[in-house]
C-alpha cells in the first residue's frame, strides 16, 4: 500500500469518481466564490488584502491542479475514467479539450494579472484583466463540473 492509495478510493460525492477527483471538483466548484470574495475586497478598497487573497487563491489553485494532474497520470487518464460512462467518448473528449483550453488560458491570464498588477494599474487595465480572469474562473468551474458529470455520473 502506497501513500497515494487513498486518492484512488471511492470518493464522497456518491458517484463513480475516485476521492481525488471529488476533492478537486469540490474545490473547482467553490473557486468562483473565492475569487469573487477577493474581488469584493478590492471593491471595498482593501487593496492589500485583495492582493494577498488573490495570490493565495492562485497558489492554492496551482497546487490543486498539480494534485489533479498527478492523480490523473497515475490512474490512467481520460480513457480509464470513461470506461464506465454511458456518454460518447468523442463528445466527452471534445468537452474535455474545451475545458482544458479555457483552464490554460484562464491560468495564464490570472498569473499575468497578479504579477503585472502594478503595471496594469498604471495603465488602468487591471480591472478589465480581473474581470476577464473572473469570467475564465467561472467558465473553468462550469466546464470542470460538466466534465466530471460526463465521466462519473452519466
Amino acid at each position: 500500500m502506497t501513500s497515494f492509495d487513498y486518492m484512488f478510493g471511492l470518493g464522497f460525492l456518491g458517484t463513480r469518481a475516485p476521492f481525488f477527483m471529488d476533492i478537486v471538483t469540490l474545490i473547482v466548484s467553490l473557486l468562483p466564490f473565492l475569487v469573487a470574495f477577493a474581488i469584493s475586497l478590492a471593491k471595498r478598497k482593501n487593496y492589500k488584502a485583495h492582493a494577498i487573497v488573490q495570490k493565495l487563491i492562485f497558489a492554492f489553485s496551482v497546487l490543486v491542479l498539480s494534485y489533479f494532474e498527478m492523480g490523473v497520470r497515475i490512474s490512467g487518464g481520460f480513457s480509464t475514467f470513461m470506461q464506465e460512462s454511458s456518454v460518447s467518448h468523442n463528445y466527452a473528449f471534445i468537452v474535455l479539450i474545451f475545458h482544458i483550453a479555457i483552464s490554460i488560458i484562464t491560468l495564464l491570464i490570472w498569473g499575468v494579472t497578479i504579477f503585472m498588477a502594478k503595471k496594469q494599474l498604471q495603465l488602468k487595465k487591471h480591472k478589465k484583466a480581473g474581470l476577464l480572469t473572473f469570467l475564465g474562473v467561472v467558465a473553468t468551474s462550469l466546464t470542470g463540473i460538466w466534465v466530471y458529470l460526463l465521466m462519473f455520473v452519466y
